[in-house]
């Protein structure tokens, strides 16, 4: 992976991105001797540099953060909001875990997922994670697509082929927060994705989705998963999925009630920010 270096990011910590050699962006806020290292895999239509309050979070409890962008998000290359594929999110997924690794050699490594994130990083989680990822946070996990009509589930696979470009599924961007300041900076931000999903994306997560169920028993490792309880694009019964399928003997499980998609970019967020570092901290200390 190529890197550059810009330290003025973030006073308290060192800033480095880079581009990996699928050619994804990537990023990462890294402190002196870390306790952990964190990869944060971000949603649909956003990027990792969303995740700058949450990097400056962690690093001021003491972990390194790295992150990268999908394709065809935010500063990687491809069709604005078309992932292309599953795997090459995974991959990436995957490329940056091992460069944190390599990079902080002695400490664990978490994953924390959110939204599609979620979804993506369980599915590399439950493939073939690196041995030293320690636990997974999981927010908001994309695994509930609702209902699918039967035309829907022929007709989708062929627009992913013949159209993937196309939009297909307006996101409503009210509802990731309750905070209007985070919903106007999503809406004006320029490397975010405010046209519909794409077919190629749409398609992709439901598949991922669909043979989630199977693939979640063989996850043993701690988790962490949490939602909002008036979460109107993805319905916490998502989670409750991953409760109850995961095969994790310490899987801690949260339902912040009325908060809305995005629990880390809510008015509570220090709460919810706090509470993730505490789990963290436990579980680095066990």
């Amino acid at each position: 992976m190529t890197e550059a270096h810009d330290d003025r990011s973030l006073p308290a910590a060192a800033h480095s991105e880079g581009t990996s050699p699928s050619g994804q962006y990537w990023q990462s806020w890294t402190v002196e001797q870390p306790g952990g290292v964190v990869v944060l895999v971000h949603g649909l239509h956003e990027h990792s540099g969303r995740y700058r309050h949450v990097a400056a979070r962690l690093n001021a409890a003491g972990y390194a953060v790295y992150a990268l962008d999908h394709p065809g998000h935010g500063r990687s290359p491809g069709t604005r909001g078309n992932i292309g594929g599953m795997a090459a999110a995974v991959t990436g997924v995957g490329l940056l875990a091992r460069l944190a690794a390599d990079r902080h050699s002695g400490v664990p490594v978490f994953v924390y997922g959110h939204s599609m994130g979620g979804l993506i990083s369980l599915q590399y989680l439950t493939g073939t994670p690196l041995q030293r990822i320690r636990g997974a946070v999981i927010s908001a996990p994309a695994l509930d697509a609702g209902p699918v009509s039967a035309v829907e589930r022929i007709v989708a696979p062929l627009l992913s082929k013949l159209l993937p470009d196309l939009g297909v599924r307006t996101i409503d961007a009210d509802t990731i927060s309750r905070d209007p300041a985070v919903v106007r900076d999503f809406r004006t931000d320029p490397l975010n994705h405010n046209g519909k999903m794409r077919a190629r994306t749409a398609v992709e997560i439901m598949r991922t989705a669909e043979a989630m169920p199977q693939r979640l028993p063989s996850l043993t490792m701690p988790l962490l998963v949490l939602h909002g309880g008036a979460d109107r694009l993805m319905p916490p019964a998502a989670s409750e999925l991953v409760r109850d399928r995961a095969g994790s003997a310490d899987l801690t499980f949260r339902i912040h009630e009325g908060l809305h998609h995005e629990s880390h970019n809510e008015p509570e967020q220090e709460q919810v920010l706090d509470e993730i570092v505490a789990w963290l901290d436990a579980l680095r200390a066990g």
